[in-house]
């Protein structure tokens, strides 16, 4: 009886003859695999998962212990999926769910306002690789060629600064040290936001000229583009994203039609290696292009400070 059970059931593995003494349901059962490509489909495969579960219960198994194993029918997924929908179970069960442990994550001061009011403040940045903030060795370079480019060498000309992918915000805070009236952070992440950026904000004396925005970059390009006049146009603006998360194309796209772009307008952008940068965004022209280890720094000029390019570059 069990040999015709066996040739009656492709599908399953071969297995020997019952034999309760030699299995002892104390220890797991081993699983069976089900070979995917030679189940049955629809009805059959209805009949089929009948049949296999009286062949394990033959020989003394518990065939719920083999469920997981079988291949699922995807239209089945889908039909109970729509009827958790309809009945409105998907959200209590979702709720009912336990929540995944959250991974804790701390802080640390390695960072420092480099010059200004607030010069050697130190700054929050997280202990994780979540957030990576600009080097400093980066960001001095970068405002030097910026004041120097705008004709004060010893300090930021006062404007408005626009910090993309803020994260720590110690670009924009940099900024407000040597002179920025005031500057606008965008970040999505809301521990970095709470834990990170107004912290520093507030102990650098920068959060009352300060407007946080927490949304995608992408998004907040997007919105001021559909709504001119929502937010005003800088003269400052850093993109210090993550590398493997944006499309460098895309994104200067964005900002070459941007309202928020001003006519004399600065953009320092950080992006990595082996990537290729245009040479122009919009109207600016790019002034300054360094390598500083992996990271490469680019900054976009209005072309009134083409004549300071060649020595910007040297």
């Amino acid at each position: 009886m069990a040999s015709s059970t066996l040739a009656s059931a492709p599908f399953l593995p071969s297995l020997p003859s019952p034999n309760h003494r030699r299995l002892s349901l104390r220890y797991p059962a081993r699983r069976l695999g089900v070979a995917a490509s030679a189940a049955p489909k629809g009805a059959a495969a209805s009949e089929a998962a009948r049949e296999r579960r009286r062949f394990l219960e033959r020989y003394g198994l518990n065939p719920d212990d083999f469920e997981e194993d079988a291949e699922p029918d995807p239209r089945e997924e889908r039909r109970r999926e729509r009827r958790m929908r309809r009945s409105g179970r998907g959200e209590e069960e979702a709720a009912l769910a336990p929540a995944r442990p959250v991974e804790r994550r701390e802080t640390h001061k390695m960072l420092q306002v480099l010059a200004g009011k607030v010069r050697r403040r130190k700054l929050l940045s997280p202990k994780d690789r979540n957030v990576r903030p600009m080097m400093e060795v980066v960001r001095g370079a970068a405002f030097d060629i910026i004041q120097s480019a705008g004709g004060s060498p010893a300090s930021l000309k006062p404007g408005l600064w626009l910090d993309l992918y803020s994260g720590t915000g110690s670009v924009g805070i940099e900024a407000m040290s040597r002179g920025c009236s005031q500057a606008h952070f965008v970040e999505l992440d809301p521990w970095v936001i709470s834990e990170v950026l107004k912290p520093n904000l507030d102990c650098t004396g920068f959060l009352d000229t300060s407007h946080i925005h927490m949304l995608r970059v992408e998004n907040f390009l997007d919105n001021a583009e559909k709504s001119k006049g929502r937010y005003p146009s800088f003269d400052y603006i850093s993109v210090t994203p993550p590398y493997v998360e944006v499309n460098y194309s895309t994104l200067l796209d964005q900002l070459a039609r941007s309202p928020l772009v001003g006519e004399d307008c600065f953009i320092l952008v950080e992006y990595p290696l082996k990537t290729d940068m245009p040479e122009s965004c919009g109207k600016l022209i790019k002034i300054a292009d360094r390598k500083f280890g992996r990271t490469n720094l680019l900054i976009y000029g209005p072309t009134w400070s083409e004549k300071k390019k060649g020595r910007i570059l040297r």
